[in-house]
């Protein structure tokens, strides 16, 4: 049997990872050449190479009015998660570990029930009455609750069973920090790459999110995704000049993110 040098299997590993990246990103470089695209029909290159269509796309007020709804509801949504998970989870971790278990099954009932079936069921609830909510960003911040659960339970709690929350208490409330002294100044710090991944994955699918926010707000809240869905019709090199935005706020979120956690190492 042959023996494959180091150096070999190396370069192998490499040019494998190098066509994985290549395959994924060829999609995005056609959506990109499209959208800078004066014409692309019948030839393999286009015509001519413009702006325009991100121009028109950045100078239209629905677009921006759909870009800063989504922004808000998805805040709103990751703030109030925020609010409440993180004392839940210390809670949790650090005087009942037994009800983990429990947690994790509970917790993932958002995605047990599709989107359009919830939907339905909150058209019929929310829909009329003293708590109607249909059409307005309240119901879309609840939803994106239920849905960002999941996401920051998991990135939240193996961040906490990482740093032995208990013997993280113990020892600072040996130096003379009471419990919440020792919550909000040793465990929440040492908790601060775990959230941020919870709040990037969260934000990144709460940002692109559509059937909640088609049934259930439509054109009357528009975010980014029904924004685009209702421009469907109009030119591909503006929908193609949307698609490769939204994924570069998206980077560019994610850098800023990663180089401020960075920073702060």
């Amino acid at each position: 049997m042959s023996r494959v040098e180091p150096g070999t299997a190396r370069l192998y590993h490499r040019l494998m990872v190098y066509l994985l990246f290549l395959i994924l990103l060829l999609p995005l470089a056609g959506t990109l050449l499209y959208s800078l695209a004066t014409s692309w029909s019948a030839s393999l290159l286009p015509s001519g190479l413009t702006f325009k269509w991100y121009l028109a796309l950045w100078s239209d007020p629905r677009f921006l009015a759909a870009f800063g709804q989504s922004l808000l509801v998805c805040v709103g949504a990751l703030l109030l998660s925020v609010l409440l998970i993180l004392p839940l989870l210390f809670v949790v971790h650090y005087h009942f570990p037994r009800l983990d278990a429990l947690m994790n099954i509970l917790i993932l009932l958002p995605f047990a029930v599709p989107p359009v079936v919830s939907s339905v069921g909150l058209l019929q609830l929310y829909g009329s009455g003293p708590m109607a909510m249909v059409g307005t960003p309240w119901i879309l911040i609840g939803c994106y609750f239920t849905v960002a659960l999941p996401f920051m339970y998991r990135a939240i709690t193996n961040n906490l069973q990482a740093i032995n929350l208990r013997d993280l208490m113990d020892a600072a409330q040996l130096l003379g920090a009471s419990t919440f002294q020792a919550a909000f100044l040793v465990v929440l710090p040492n908790l601060r790459k775990g959230l941020l991944v919870a709040l990037l994955l969260s934000f990144s699918f709460l940002f692109g999110e559509f059937v909640f926010a088609n049934l259930l707000v439509g054109t009357r809240y528009e975010t980014l995704q029904v924004y685009l869905n209702n421009m469907r019709n109009s030119s591909g090199h503006f929908n193609s000049a949307l698609v490769i935005s939204y994924f570069f706020f998206v980077l560019v979120l994610t850098w800023a993110a990663n180089r401020l956690n960075k920073d702060k190492s």
